[in-house]
């Protein structure tokens, strides 16, 4: 358990640097049951899921991912008998992305069908499964498994083997043009002339075939800028912490522990005598306090296991009683009633502490702390887990409760070691309980967040982005009133004189009113843009400003880039991507980065689930086989896993107009500075080859 506990500290602060790499986390076996004397058989597709991945479920569902999908493509001597039968649960959740309730399966899925066989040892059967599969990461393109449970007898299979032909991928040779070029058609999209029309750019299909050495491999070249760049875990645990450590430094400051802190202090310096065991004694208390907040954590994760908050986060029934339960957590702080613990509990403890000494006494005292505490720090506690569930990582609870237990603990400690302080404490009263229903305020706004995704979930359309905004508005503008003493709950005191704390909060919330505002109208709102609703749900929205891709086609991009001596940003996403959407709306969104975008690269946005056919089947080797290309996200798929080495969305590549990488590839940042440097660094290196080569 000690060796156990060792990894995972070591763990959460080193990173082993790593390059872009072929994911494949799904494992199929296909077999096919004995054969009945009647002929029937059941055929069994079982799919094993590496864990934090899903794979979608066979449901098709407009505008969302790609579902699994089976096919018997070569059947000979075997009728079907019934369709895929899914033998495995289904999780079914609402994905706001796409603003659809999409199904997926974790860990294992298991598909049968069943068929009936003429000649048990003579008869053909091969297929393919088709799949798509995400984590909170990254998503992969639709991948294609082939099967073949075909059986031949001994003179079936000579007569078989005798007709293999040997298949031969080669070059394809330029079209006959009949002394004339066939023109490809490139609209310019950023150039305009003098008439402010359009341009078109005619490029010959000759030099487009002379442009095949773009697909060549650049995984060698890509190591020598770095590695690649994207948001990780620790950030998000970094930020669990330091938010769970503000909300035990705020429940610090509410009615139930700051008049402890004295007391307890005080009993410490006086039971100990000596003063050196009274400090002692608090150093103990404090780390007892630490070890049960962190227990509360690793009990949250045995039960929940590493993805099941994530999972209960994004259940619409869950939202709603989420949302029910902040706003239980609200009126408790507005004074409406007292949420408790048995006294029982605090009472026995009390008696237990009495008779024992030493360092079990210690630990019950702050046993007794946590027990009475707790109306005040449950909703504090309450919420920060809300918030961890949707970090997705299995050491958030852990992480989290060791922050809001050392911000609990300090005071008690630090104060046991300068007693002298106790004189300038401020002194309980009022200002306790305006804290209390403050928080209340911010309970109630942050519930709405639930019943938002509910509303999504079931297409209620009650919880509507503008909607949303002005509950919020009201909300801010009601706590703002409250400290300038407008508004009073009870026990509450009179408010003679706003005291500076009064002051600045009150300023903060109003001026969270006024930004708000031009939200109503369509502004991002990019501060607060992970708590309001999407901006497909506003009816009125004059913010049309986002950025889109000048290609949609990498051979045509790169000929006018060529043409334009301009870098070239490739744009590796999904029409399933989460994460491609969540970089499109907060980081492409940028005035910097849009500028960059639109100005100084032609951007080109590769679909890798593009389900459109192209016009012939393209035939490739890849790993020493051959493997089929039938739809244009197959394409896209093959050129990033077999030019860049990777198969993860979202991924960005900078790109000379040859194909030469001239930065570290990207994947999925929530960080626009990040985006910004890569960009402008990769615009540098682009200057100064063109520079070199001008020699």
């Amino acid at each position: 358990m000690r060796n156990k506990a060792l990894y995972l500290l070591f763990a959460l602060f080193v990173c082993i640097p790593s390059f872009a790499q072929i994911l494949d986390p799904v494992k199929w076996k296909v077999e096919l049951s004995k054969i009945s004397a009647d002929g029937k058989a059941t055929i069994t597709y079982e799919a094993t899921i590496d864990e934090g991945w899903h794979m979608y479920s066979t449901k098709e569902v407009t505008d969302g991912p790609v579902p699994t999908s089976f096919m018997l493509s070569d059947v000979d001597g075997v009728k079907i008998v019934s369709d895929i039968n899914p033998r495995s649960k289904v999780i079914e959740q609402f994905e706001p992305a796409f603003n659809v309730t999409v199904g997926w399966y974790e860990n294992k899925a298991t598909f049968q069908q069943q068929v009936k066989i003429a000649d048990k040892d003579n008869f053909t059967l091969m297929g393919s499964i088709r799949y798509m599969t995400c984590n909170n990461q990254n998503c992969l393109p639709p991948t294609t498994y082939e099967f073949d449970l075909s059986q031949h007898n001994a003179v079936a299979k000579k007569k078989n083997n005798s007709e293999v032909a040997e298949v031969k991928v080669e070059k394809k040779a330029p079209a006959e043009t009949n002394g004339s070029t066939p023109l490809i058609a490139i609209k310019d999209l950023n150039v305009k002339d003098s008439s402010d029309t359009v341009k078109a750019v005619a490029v010959s299909a000759e030099h487009h075939q002379e442009r095949i050495d773009t697909w060549a491999n650049v995984v060698d070249d890509m190591k020598s800028f770095g590695e690649v760049k994207t948001d990780e875990g620790r950030d998000s645990l970094l930020k669990t912490f330091l938010t769970c450590l503000l909300g035990g430094f705020i429940a610090v400051i509410t009615p139930c522990v700051w008049p402890i802190i004295p007391m307890t202090v005080s009993f410490f310096l006086k039971r100990g005598k000596d003063p050196k065991k009274g400090k002692k004694a608090a150093i103990v208390y404090g780390l007892s306090i630490i070890a049960i907040y962190v227990l509360v954590g690793v009990v949250i994760t045995a039960i929940s296991g590493a993805d099941g908050l994530n999972q209960l986060s994004t259940n619409a029934i869950f939202n709603i009683f989420l949302f029910a339960l902040l706003v239980l957590f609200s009126m408790s702080f507005f004074g409406g009633f007292d949420l408790a613990l048995p006294s029982t509990w605090s009472t026995k403890i009390d008696q237990h502490v009495d008779k024992t000494s030493g360092l079990l006494s210690i630990l019950l005292m702050a046993f007794t702390l946590v027990i009475v505490s707790f109306s005040c720090t449950g909703p504090i506690i309450g919420t920060l887990l809300v918030d961890m569930s949707v970090n997705g990582s299995m050491l958030a609870p852990t992480i989290g409760m060791l922050g809001f237990a050392i911000a609990l603990a300090i005071p008690f400690t630090l104060f046991a070691f300068f007693p002298s302080w106790l004189k300038n404490m401020p002194r309980s009263g009022g200002w306790l309980n305006s804290v209390k229903v403050l928080l209340g305020f911010f309970e109630l706004a942050f519930s709405l967040k639930f019943l938002s995704m509910a509303d999504l979930a079931y297409g209620w359309h009650i919880m509507d982005r503008e909607v949303f905004l002005v509950i919020w508005i009201v909300i801010f503008m009601m706590a703002g009133l409250y400290l300038l003493g407008k508004i009073k709950f009870a026990g509450d005191d009179d408010v003679e004189v706003v005291t500076v704390p009064r002051f600045f909060m009150s300023t903060f919330c109003f001026s969270m009113c006024i930004y708000m505002l031009p939200g109503l109208w369509g502004a991002p709102l990019k501060a607060i843009s992970a708590f309001v609703p999407p901006l497909n749900t506003q009816d009125f929205n004059l913010y049309n400003d986002k950025v889109s891709a000048t290609f949609k086609d990498y051979d045509d991009a790169m000929m006018y880039a060529e043409m334009k001596s301009m870098p070239v940003v490739v744009d590796f996403t999904g029409h399933a991507c989460v994460n491609c959407r969540k970089m499109e709306s907060s980081v492409w969104s940028d005035p910097r980065v849009k500028g960059l975008l639109t100005e100084d690269y032609i951007l080109v946005s590769l679909y890798v689930d593009d389900r459109t056919e192209l016009p012939r089947v393209e035939k490739v080797i890849e790993n020493g086989k051959e493997i089929k290309l039938s739809t244009v996200g197959e394409k896209w798929s093959y050129l990033q896993r077999s030019k860049f080495g990777a198969n993860a969305q979202p991924y960005y590549c900078l790109l000379t107009p040859t194909g030469k990488p001239i930065n570290h590839p990207m994947g999925f940042t929530e960080k626009s500075s990040e985006f910004i440097d890569f960009l402008r660094i990769g615009l540098k290196n682009f200057k100064k080859i063109t520079k070199e080569n001008a020699k």
